[in-house]
């Protein structure tokens, strides 16, 4: 499913979720797009990149900062959540891809990085998939994760808010 909510405004912050909602636990990063919508009037832009891979680098360009939500195999428990910050996400975006989409977060990232266009506060919140089949809906493990994502996805939000907000100091 490609989300095509490409954002009516250029906000500083984006928070993309990424990820096929008709592959289990693989739409985890739309799921929580939609709920961040519902539970908070950010001033970032939320967008359900869906599984449109490289087609999104020009929603990120200007930006000033970035966070991802996506399902993320780091080789942990279902469910287990993730996040990645500062130099991690520059790792995690040149390794071996460690999202289960083609066109996935880690790409996506690393050819950001690679033209220039990636912010300098930049951050990925995943959740580890348990099922990545043909369906609908997350599997147990990940859906009693996600308040625990959504919160952390909340935290990161409000901190590069609040980092953004603040005059720069010489």
């Amino acid at each position: 499913m490609t989300g095509g909510s490409a954002h009516l405004y250029n906000a500083p912050i984006l928070v993309l979720g990424l990820g096929n909602t008709q592959l289990g636990d693989d739409g985890l990063g739309p799921i929580m797009v939609k709920e961040l919508a519902e539970r908070c009037p950010y001033a970032a832009g939320l967008a359900d990149g869906g599984t449109e891979g490289l087609d999104l680098l020009g929603s990120i360009r200007g930006r000033q900062a970035l966070v991802v939500v996506d399902a993320l195999a780091s080789g942990g428990k279902p469910g287990t959540v993730s996040v990645l910050e500062g130099a991690d996400v520059l790792r995690f975006a040149t390794g071996r891809a460690t999202t289960v989409q083609e066109g996935n977060a880690g790409e996506l990232l690393a050819t950001a990085a690679f033209l220039g266009d990636l912010p300098d506060h930049c951050s990925v919140i995943g959740v580890q998939p348990g099922r990545l089949d043909g369906g609908v809906g997350l599997s147990e493990e990940v859906r009693r994760s996600l308040p625990i994502a959504l919160a952390q996805a909340q935290r990161v939000v409000d901190r590069m808010l609040i980092e953004l907000a603040e005059p720069v100091r010489a």
